[in-house]
């Protein structure tokens, strides 16, 4: 296992819990796992844990003797399961906001954690954690950011800090948002016109000679990662868009993603016969 800080609120050498088991918290519960660390994990809705990954009935078993909380389960849940985690954690331990949401409801996050003197770190994932995995960077703000910043520093994750301030990691995430989900839906845009016109192929490789030399992956990752996970991007910028206004700032790029995300999303409701029938090249 990797060398601890000094300073990390007490939490060097004592497990991690993962709190929620979907694709994201399975891939860093298992990581975790694999660099040494004793790592629990808990989803009622996902049966098997990732090798390595100890199994807990429940939050409340999960946290127990944790010097980590790190939360997965969505920006819906995320209130609940902290409440709920909050109630068994050590207070000498930091519980980390992985779920993608905005400034607002990360500071309400961070009042609640404060309220039971816990250290709150308000952590935003800068790159889709399947393709990055454990290593993929890390904004991190709130009480808890110094200690997590050392923290993960000494595991060798990526994380920078962004201040004392719960929200702060959020807002810049989604500000990051309106460039590279609009960057997403240009290209869309761009190659769903081109395919009608007959010179799909063309396009693209026009496009990803612009990105550079990573430029044809990058495209691929677009289109792909758009389609399959519009339903979720579209809720994420739909709170971008809801960053901006309270920003007092224009948002007709963030409009016009969400407008082509949520058509994409509806496809996806589609019955899977039609789906088939109709799913572009």
């Amino acid at each position: 296992m990797h060398g601890s800080p000094a300073g990390t609120a007490g939490t060097a050498g004592r497990p991690v819990a993962v709190l929620g088991l979907g694709e994201a918290g399975s891939i860093y519960a298992q990581d975790l796992a694999a660099r040494g660390l004793r790592v629990t994990g808990t989803d009622p809705a996902v049966d098997a844990v990732p090798p390595g990954v100890l199994r807990a009935p429940g939050i409340s078993e999960a946290v127990a003797g944790a010097g980590l909380v790190i939360s997965l389960v969505g920006a819906r849940a995320a209130e609940s399961v902290l409440d709920e985690a909050l109630a068994a954690m050590d207070p000498a331990a930091i519980f980390a906001d992985l779920n993608t949401t905005g400034p607002d409801q990360k500071r309400r996050l961070a009042e609640r954690a404060a309220g039971s003197g816990i250290l709150f770190a308000d952590v935003a994932v800068l790159a889709p954690v399947p393709r990055g995995r454990i290593s993929s960077p890390l904004l991190v703000s709130g009480t808890g950011a110094d200690a997590l910043v050392a923290l993960f520093t000494g595991w060798n994750i990526p994380a920078t800090n962004a201040g004392s301030e719960a929200g702060a990691a959020a807002g810049r995430k989604l500000l990051r948002s309106v460039f590279m989900k609009g960057l997403a839906a240009t290209v869309l845009e761009s190659v769903t016109a081109a395919e009608a016109a007959g010179a799909k192929d063309w396009v693209i490789s026009q496009i990803a000679a612009e990105l550079g030399p990573s430029g044809d992956a990058l495209v691929a990752r677009m289109l792909e990662g758009t389609r399959l996970h519009a339903v979720r991007r579209e809720a994420e910028m739909v709170e971008v868009r809801d960053f901006l206004e309270s920003l007092g700032t224009a948002h007709p790029v963030t409009d016009a993603s969400i407008e082509w995300l949520h058509s994409l999303a509806l496809r996806q409701q589609e019955p899977e016969e039609e789906q088939v029938a109709d799913s572009p090249s």
